[in-house]
């Protein structure tokens, strides 16, 4: 017999302190049409290769959801046949989540774009336009221009003059391109990597001013500015100095933030705990990563992580382990996850020193990201929009423009979703 939760049960138990993972079992682009805020999109093709990486505890307690269809039960068949023992469909799918009164969210990554906008709201972001930018470039100001994706997102579109520099490298390269004079601004292709970012610079101390690009490089494209394209202008690993800074910076941001480190003796002792769920997050650079990293530890590379962390850890109440080589990138990515309300922790060692594995793991390390075709029908909407951008693939002024505002307007579906709180400190 299927065992079922209604949306007023699951409500509860999103508000109640154990463990809880969400999961949607539809296709990704009906996911991204509306979903409750903490569920993970999973599909039932997917499950054998996902299910053991996102929910590593098989007596986790799991809800699984569709539309109506019978996508969940599907999942909820498989995960039971593969040992998880706490697997309930929710009664009457999303449809009744939406009709007891709760909010559906569109889009991906969600739970992090709304803690960026959160973020600049409470802690006040400073930002500049891309048409001011423009004027600052043509008035040979002294800039430092930080752009935090991926290098390879970098490669396909960059600001003029930018350096790729992804979001959790920032504040660990960032000491050695200091100039008292210039200004560091930090893009993204939206809003939300730019502003975690510059917030991630300013709480190091860096002695710079900096500020985040607003709307990133749908931004300058909607200034009718125009990007480069092939670049390859990467910030450099830091030197000595500039390391010994950064570690300085991240010490402080520890004491701050109240990031604990831990040893491997008690990362060890909770592998084995059988009633917690642990994750285990590399959050230095995959090349890094593939040379040699901790057993057991995946690659995540910190600013993707904070971006993404839907797809890296879903079960809510979970403990998080992130390593690295000095604890810079680490606690920086720490003192984020924490004010998500992740139970996160820091292994107080080298990654390379004790046991070490080589190579990445053949295991998907994260869901793939809804992708719509540049010639369909829905290419013109919000759902689409950022994987285009990403792709280096054409995207609309109205689309580039959509997708801006609903990032914004996710704030005002925070505001009146009871269930939707971040942290315990009160400022979300």
């Amino acid at each position: 017999m299927t065992r079922t939760i209604t949306a007023s049960e699951l409500g509860t138990a999103l508000l109640d302190e154990n463990e809880l993972a969400i999961i949607d079992a539809r296709d990704h682009e009906s996911y991204s049409r509306g979903h409750l805020l903490w569920a993970a999109n999973m599909r039932a093709a997917d499950a054998n290769s996902t299910a053991p990486i996102l929910v590593p505890r098989r007596s986790t307690r799991v809800v699984v959801m569709d539309n109506g269809g019978d996508e969940a039960d599907h999942l909820r068949r498989i995960l039971t046949a593969e040992g998880w023992t706490n697997v309930s469909v929710l009664d009457g799918g999303i449809k009744s989540w939406s009709d007891a009164g709760y909010e559906l969210y569109s889009g991906v990554s969600v739970p992090s774009k709304l803690f960026g906008e959160l973020v600049e709201r409470h802690y006040g972001t400073p930002h500049v336009s891309a048409t001011e930018l423009r004027q600052w470039m043509e008035q040979e100001r002294p800039l430092t221009i930080l752009d935090s994706r991926t290098e390879r997102e970098f490669q396909r579109m960059s600001i003029p003059t930018a350096r790729s520099c992804p979001g959790g490298e920032l504040v660990h390269r960032a000491f050695d391109l200091v100039d008292a004079d210039a200004t560091i601004v930090v893009n993204c292709a939206g809003r939300t990597r730019s502003i975690l970012g510059t917030e991630s610079l300013i709480r190091s101390g860096i002695p710079s001013r900096v500020v985040a690009l607003e709307n990133g490089t749908m931004g300058w494209e909607l200034a009718d500015l125009t990007l480069d394209h092939g670049e390859a202008n990467a910030a450099p690993t830091p030197t000595p100095s500039g390391r010994k800074q950064a570690s300085l910076a991240a010490r402080q941001v520890a004491e701050r933030f109240n990031v604990t480190r831990v040893n491997r003796a008690t990362v060890n002792q909770w592998r084995t705990d059988e009633a917690r769920t642990l994750y285990l997050f590399d959050v230095r650079t995959p090349h890094e990563y593939q040379k040699g990293h901790p057993r057991g530890f995946r690659t995540a590379p910190g600013g993707q992580l904070v971006q993404n962390t839907d797809e890296y850890a879903i079960t809510r109440g979970a403990r998080i382990v992130l390593a690295d080589d000095d604890l810079t990138r680490s606690t920086m990515t720490a003192s984020w996850l924490l004010e998500m309300g992740w139970e996160t922790y820091v292994l107080d060692e080298d990654v390379n020193e004790g046991p070490r594995e080589v190579g990445i793991p053949e295991l998907p390390p994260d869901i793939p990201p809804v992708v719509v075709p540049p010639n369909s029908g829905d290419a013109d909407s919000i759902l689409g929009t950022e994987s285009l951008v990403r792709a280096g693939m054409p995207a609309t002024r109205q689309a580039m423009q959509d997708y801006l505002d609903w990032e914004v307007g996710l704030v005002d579906q925070y505001d009146r979703d009871d269930l939707a709180r971040f942290t315990s400190s009160g400022w979300a």
